[in-house]
């Protein structure tokens, strides 16, 4: 990768992954695709060029892509999973129309293509535990039938026109860095945030839900790793389960008390949330990424809630605890 397009830059993922692309390739361009009205500020502006580049528009994506001689795209436009079920015609046009708008001008113009897949392309028919990398995907959500729909069609360009295209499933992502955005994990974000504040929390899901989650750090650099691996060595692409660890709101709660010894936390049950939650693996076996790009996290619990907590202090300004 030289020269790369993040669409979505200035999102969950977008706008750290961004960040992290400029530092690891200082001679290339990284450029940060965002949409009117979610304009990049601050670092992510001033750090690099930004255009406007809208998924549904194909005049934006190929502009940007000719202008800078992009080489590499990360396609990060989707809506989240309780925000798609919400608006399930915008779910399809932006995950699946613009993902084909990148697949057809990644087709023209010679250009790698990563788009992220999640957990949610899984649903209650699909093994819970250790759910393997080729299985059963029936999802009960717009969300995960855009997933599944974008695997598929990734799938098909790459063998049918040879277009380099690669994914990963992300698990439930946390980060100190950008607030949630919709997303049924997003439990695991706003929990940090109460704890911190000296809030009690309350829990929209109920104890024993467990759901494979990751720190934000891994996931980045599992993002990078995928595109930058010996494409020969691939016998999937689209996509590749990740795991890192896999947790209930207790579980989490209890780990979170051992550094803030006075922190609450209370139920109070979102149906939709809870019933997407469910429909979702507790566990993903990601034995193939481990074997063909050599996938490892660094994080576990302990040490990503000490690093949450301690960058959260300092963003929130709150004085440490313990």
């Amino acid at each position: 990768m030289k020269n790369i397009l993040i669409i979505g830059a200035t999102g969950q993922i977008g706008s750290e992954l961004t960040m992290r692309l400029r530092k690891e390739y200082p001679q290339g361009t990284v450029v940060a695709g965002y949409i009117k009205g979610a304009e990049p500020k601050g670092e992510l502006l001033e750090s690099g060029p930004a255009e406007e580049v809208d998924i549904t528009n194909t005049d934006q994506i190929a502009g940007a892509i000719d202008k800078y001689k992009i080489d590499t795209i990360y396609n990060l436009a989707a809506l989240l999973s309780a925000v798609a079920e919400a608006r399930p015609q915008l779910a399809w046009k932006i995950g699946v129309g613009g993902l084909f708008n990148c697949l057809e001008i990644s087709r023209e113009k010679g250009c790698a293509l990563f788009t992220p897949s999640s957990i949610g392309s899984f649903g209650t028919d699909t093994p819970k535990y250790n759910t393997p990398q080729d299985t059963l995907q029936r999802p009960s959500t717009i969300y995960g039938v855009t997933k599944v729909t974008g695997e598929m069609l990734s799938d098909y360009y790459a063998r049918r026109f040879g277009v380099d295209t690669r994914s990963v499933r992300f698990p439930g992502l946390i980060s100190y860095v950008a607030p949630p955005g919709g997303g049924t994990t997003d439990y695991a974000v706003d929990i940090y945030y109460s704890a911190v504040k000296g809030e009690t929390f309350e829990c929209p899901l109920e104890p024993g839900t467990f759901m494979d989650m990751m720190y934000m750090p891994d996931a980045l650099r599992a993002a990078i790793e995928i595109m930058e691996a010996d494409p020969s060595k691939l016998i999937h692409r689209n996509s590749f389960n990740i795991a890192s660890m896999s947790f209930d709101p207790q579980i989490l709660y209890n780990k979170i008390k051992e550094y803030v010894p006075d922190f609450k936390m209370t139920y109070k049950l979102d149906p939709l949330r809870q019933a997407i939650a469910d429909s979702w693996p507790d566990k993903l076996d990601d034995t193939c990424a481990r074997e063909e790009w050599g996938w490892k996290p660094e994080y576990d619990l302990d040490a990503m809630t000490r690093d949450m907590l301690e960058h959260l202090r300092k963003k929130l300004l709150a004085p440490a605890t313990t």
